[in-house]
């Protein structure tokens, strides 16, 4: 199993989820359609499927693109374009013959934000959860169509992932994201280390853990002392709601 990111927009990344044994592809919120051709045909790989991870049009805008017209559309809801395979919490499905992708229903940003948790037996690769805008590099997406309860529920269950569990999210944050984190958890050893890869780094996709995010998240410390005490407030939902208030009105 390879997991190839494909920049895309200003700071989207789509990505191929490439079955080494066949040399078949699902390719992730495929927003530009020609730039993840190219990535595929540099890769010597052919797009079988189409996963998106929610419906919004930098993600799901490259879904109505002819390139690979026989190749399924999985997704959350029929607000997905083209939706071909609707899925639902713990649905499971192939791509190509050893990849198996188990779908986590997590409502928030979107009601129909789904994260894909890719494994295969075949491969040395631990594991991976396409995350699109639901977890972010030391952050999280906005609560467009949902709640700080919500938003908890769906993260608690990516902690739930074994902690190798390598995070693909959707967008390239991560700079931003670590200022927030410092600024709300100011001691925290897990973030030097995550601005040392940001600095070595201009794709951190890929490079990161849910055991890493479970260390410096702040969107998944809520009950560490920094986190409660920079928000003032003691339960899960409360902290939550305040700590998205407070990144959305942050300039670092």
């Amino acid at each position: 199993m390879q997991i190839i990111p494909v920049p895309v927009r200003d700071d989207n990344y789509a990505y191929l989820l490439v079955d080494s044994t066949t040399n078949k592809a699902a390719a992730v919120d495929p927003y530009d359609v020609p730039k993840v051709q190219a990535a595929a045909e540099k890769a010597g790989v052919q797009i079988v499927a189409n996963i998106t991870t929610h419906h919004h049009f930098d993600h799901s805008g490259g879904n109505k693109a002819s390139a690979f017209p026989d190749a399924p559309v999985y997704g959350g809801s029929d607000k997905i374009p083209a939706l071909t395979k609707l899925v639902k919490d713990k649905d499971e499905f192939k791509v190509g013959e050893s990849i198996s992708v188990r779908c986590l229903a997590t409502p928030c940003h979107t009601q129909d934000s789904i994260c894909y948790y890719v494994t295969s037996p075949s491969s040395s690769h631990p594991g991976g959860v396409f995350t699109g805008d639901t977890l972010f590099i030391a952050g999280c997406g906005r609560f467009f169509e949902g709640t700080g309860e919500e938003m908890h529920r769906a993260l608690s269950y990516l902690s739930t992932l074994p902690n190798d569990t390598v995070v693909y999210n959707g967008h390239e944050y991560t700079a931003g994201s670590l200022a927030f984190a410092r600024s709300v958890d100011p001691e925290n050893a897990g973030l030097k280390r995550l601005a040392q890869i940001v600095e070595a780094n201009k794709i951190v996709t890929g490079l990161t853990t849910i055991g890493d995010e479970k260390e410096w998240n702040p969107f998944m410390r809520l009950q560490s002392a920094p986190i409660k005490s920079a928000t003032g407030q003691s339960g899960d939902s409360a902290i939550m709601d305040e700590l998205r208030i407070m990144k959305n009105n942050f300039r670092g």
